[in-house]
Parts: structure tokens; C-alpha cells; sequence
């Protein structure tokens, strides 16, 4: 019989933090809807480096609430998943620090940057967003035959965010060569999912689609997420 699947949750936890406390709710509702079995486990980033044994765990979910204690640690692990082909989630500032660790290792843009984290940044490609999101509610347009429109079965969606920076649109050409790929934007034609090509699953989503469980909801991305695990022994 299988074991549960074990994912890292890669932030700094705090019980303050609405989707700190909805994530492992969020996996639960998942894993039933799943049929697999999952245990979350935190992963302060100020743990995580280069040489981070990550063999005990089957997949890895980069959180909100950043900046990090440790922004190099989480994109170490955002790495490492990217690379290793470990099925990664990221939501919020896992999203933008998704971005960040595609363009500096895999683009060569080592100077890209949270201007959260470094207002001076020479090169700010995760920005604050033109209209502030902290609990809003929109309109998401996915991609035709993306992964992400393949979970939700349809095209179009309505999510809920907490946040106040996205992505640079000056910098959205980067993600129009290569395998990390737009799969989702607003109505304006922002970028609100990215998802890597030929991944067992690896994808990043402004929004917070934890935040449906907090109504006990499970959410179409969270459970392609937990199917995507491969669980052996």
C-alpha cells in the first residue's frame, strides 16, 4: 500500500497568516477528492540551502507571505524542484519567486529581483502591481489546452488574491520563449499563472487558491497538484 505523500511547504509560518492556516486544510480537502493521502511539512526557509536533502519528501509548495527570512534558501528549493522534476506548487510569493528563480538560472538574468525585497533593484521583474490585490477578486483567462485549463475543465475562472506585486509586464517576454509558459492572465492581460513544460507538475499562480478551503471547498489545481505526486513504498 502506498504511503502518504509527504510535501515541503517552503515559508516562514505564521499563524497570523490566512493562507498558513488554509494550505494544509487545503491538502486535506485535496487528498480526499485525491484519493491520495498527504502530509504537509514546513520548511522555514532559513533551513533550506543548496545542499538540502529533499529525498524524504514527494513534492514541494513554495507559499505566500514573503519576503522570506531566506530568499536565496526558497529559490534553492524552488531549484531543486525544477530540476529534479519534484512536482512544485507555488501560490502568491511562490509565484513571484518562481519567476525569479526561472530568470536568473535558467535565463541568465542573475540580477532579477523582488523589488519588495530590494526597492533598488537594477532589474525589478516581480513589481508592485498597478492595482493592489489584497482581497480582491477576479477574472482569470487560461491558456486552451494548458495544464492549468485541463484541471479546471473550463476557460475561464474567478480567484481570490492577497497580494501587492506581480509580475513586471515589462519583463513578460521572458516567458514567451522557453518552458516556463503563461497559462492564465487577467483581463488586462496580466500574468496570473505560469506553468513549466515536460514537469510532472510544476506551477505558480498570483492567486490563492488555498483560500477555497477556508469554505471547505477543494480546489481543481490543488488536487492536479496531489495527483501529480508519485508515491511509491
Amino acid at each position: 500500500m502506498n504511503r502518504a505523500a509527504r510535501i515541503g511547504l517552503i515559508g516562514d509560518y505564521n499563524e497570523q497568516v490566512a493562507a498558513h492556516i488554509a494550505i494544509p486544510q487545503a491538502l486535506q480537502l485535496a487528498s480526499q477528492a485525491a484519493g491520495r493521502k498527504v502530509v504537509p511539512v514546513w520548511l522555514a526557509t532559513t533551513s533550506l540551502g543548496p545542499q538540502t536533502d529533499y529525498s524524504s519528501l514527494d513534492g514541494l509548495w513554495c507559499v505566500p507571505a514573503s519576503p522570506y527570512a531566506n530568499m536565496a534558501g526558497a529559490l534553492d528549493a524552488i531549484r531543486f524542484a525544477r530540476e529534479a522534476n519534484l512536482p512544485f506548487f507555488g501560490t502568491c510569493g511562490g509565484f513571484q519567486h518562481a519567476l525569479i528563480e526561472h530568470a536568473r538560472n535558467v535565463l541568465g538574468e542573475k540580477e532579477a529581483d523582488h523589488a519588495e525585497s530590494n526597492p533598488t533593484a537594477s532589474f525589478p521583474l516581480v513589481s508592485p502591481l498597478a492595482c493592489p490585490l489584497k482581497g480582491a477578486t477576479g477574472r482569470v483567462l487560461l491558456k486552451p489546452h494548458s495544464r492549468a485549463a485541463s484541471s479546471y475543465g473550463r476557460l475561464e475562472v474567478e480567484e481570490t488574491y492577497n497580494c501587492n506585486y506581480g509580475l513586471n509586464p515589462q519583463f513578460r517576454s521572458l516567458l514567451e520563449h522557453g518552458r516556463l509558459r503563461v497559462a492564465g492572465w487577467d483581463e488586462n492581460q496580466e500574468v496570473r499563472i505560469v506553468e513549466l513544460d515536460h514537469h510532472p507538475f510544476f506551477m505558480a499562480t498570483l492567486f490563492q487558491p488555498e483560500r477555497s478551503a477556508l469554505k471547505g471547498s477543494a480546489h481543481p489545481l490543488i488536487i492536479e497538484f496531489v495527483r501529480s505526486l508519485a508515491v511509491l513504498g
